[in-house]
């Protein structure tokens, strides 16, 4: 097959970047794919975060692209299908994790296909969705995505979770779920000491050894329940140490106010935080520190966060949210809370520690890494793909 994927590639900088290139990879070793990028991803001003592309501290992959499509100028709509036409694809696969990109990456979709159908060819528009309606809801969220939805040949999910938000707003649309892959391009986990020491604890060996560490890591949104879990620090009795360690999208100034309040005094002492885009070299020294990583979302679909952890043999305490509850509580990968709230995370957190489980949900994870691979992704997509 001839394949073209339309997403965000090197240099932008990311989790979805990151999949794409693993993506584009894999597909490359049996069919001939070309990878089409955005010029211009967001406007500055509709990013929260410090920038978009890579820097000189990162050691993001770099790929082959064609720059084309500016999401934010709709001049570039017809410029953009018209490289992609050229490509003369069976298949253009796109991915979709917030309603912005509808208008852009959906009209572009539909204008490829007309100039294939003109020259006799037909095409298959596939959609990788990581949402179908994102965490931080707004009223046109769901017409935006009928709009996409609506130009596809066919959507795969990441969870089942966002698979049953696609039917609600398209019961026709052929779907199906194929698990995020695990990622590789962190390199090996390191000494837990070494680890340790170099995210910032201090003191003893011995001491340092005898920490709790529970990691929260990637971007810092409302809706990843940060304040939650800072609220339940003061509620855990025992050597614990929170690991925050991600940019934060927005303002850090909700939970300074957290940090800075006479509850949280006795607990300060045992915060690091690294509030900063964490660069790839460095990852494997937060999960090699972790015991455990924590993810106390509001709100969820699936996590990138969790691929990396198994990655890296960490087991998982979550909240019972979205696609979350697939991905720890059936595969045996750590535990859920019974709510989301301060309370709920503290209980589990202890339970964890308590029932000293993490064998078992280390050799779960490790049975898991057989299903996760890109070769199996990459499959499953090709079988999608030729039953359309």
């Amino acid at each position: 097959m001839r394949i073209a994927i339309l997403s965000c590639f090197y240099p932008y900088r990311g989790g979805i970047s990151q999949f794409n290139t693993y993506l584009l990879k894999e597909l490359s070793k049996k069919h001939s794919v070309k990878a089409f990028n955005f010029s211009r991803q967001y406007p500055g001003f509709l990013f929260p975060g410090k920038t978009q592309k890579v820097t000189q501290q990162d050691s993001a992959q770099m790929v082959e692209s064609v720059p084309v499509l500016d999401t934010a100028n709709p001049l570039t709509y017809r410029k953009a299908a018209k490289k992609i036409a050229e490509f003369e694809p069976d298949v253009l696969l796109t991915r979709y994790w917030m309603s912005y990109f509808a208008p852009s990456l959906g009209s572009v979709c539909s204008i490829v296909a007309k100039r294939q159908k003109k020259k006799g060819k037909a095409l298959k528009n596939i959609a990788i969705a990581d949402n179908i309606i994102p965490h931080e809801k707004h009223f046109f969220d769901t017409p935006l995505a009928k709009f996409f939805v609506a130009r596809q040949s066919g959507v795969i999910t990441l969870s089942h979770a966002v698979e049953k938000e696609l039917q609600q707003i398209n019961s026709q649309i052929p779907s199906t779920t194929i698990p995020h892959p695990l990622y590789t391009n962190f390199g090996e986990k390191t000494d837990v000491l070494f680890a340790r020491k170099q995210i910032g604890l201090q003191g003893s060996d011995a001491d340092i050894l005898n920490r709790k560490v529970l990691l929260f890591f990637g971007l810092i949104r409302d809706y990843k329940g940060l304040d939650l879990l800072l609220e339940a620090m003061p509620l855990l009795k025992g050597n614990y140490t929170l690991v925050v360690a991600g940019e934060t999208y927005g303002s850090f100034e909700p939970y300074k106010q957290i940090i800075e309040s006479n509850r949280f005094a006795s607990c300060k002492k045992n915060l690091i935080i690294a509030d900063q885009y964490i660069p790839d070299h460095d990852v494997k020294l937060y999960f090699s520190a972790a015991d455990v990583c924590v993810l106390p979302y509001k709100s969820a679909t699936q996590s990138g966060i969790s691929a990396i952890s198994w990655s890296f043999d960490i087991p998982l305490i979550t909240t019972p949210v979205g696609g979350l509850v697939e991905s720890v509580r059936e595969a045996g990968t750590g535990m859920l809370t019974d709510a989301i709230s301060p309370e709920a995370l503290a209980q589990t957190i202890e339970k964890y520690f308590a029932e000293n489980r993490k064998e078992e949900y280390i050799y779960n994870i490790s049975q898991l890494k057989k299903e996760l691979s890109w070769e199996t992704f990459a499959q499953k997509l090709e079988d999608f793909i030729k039953k359309l």
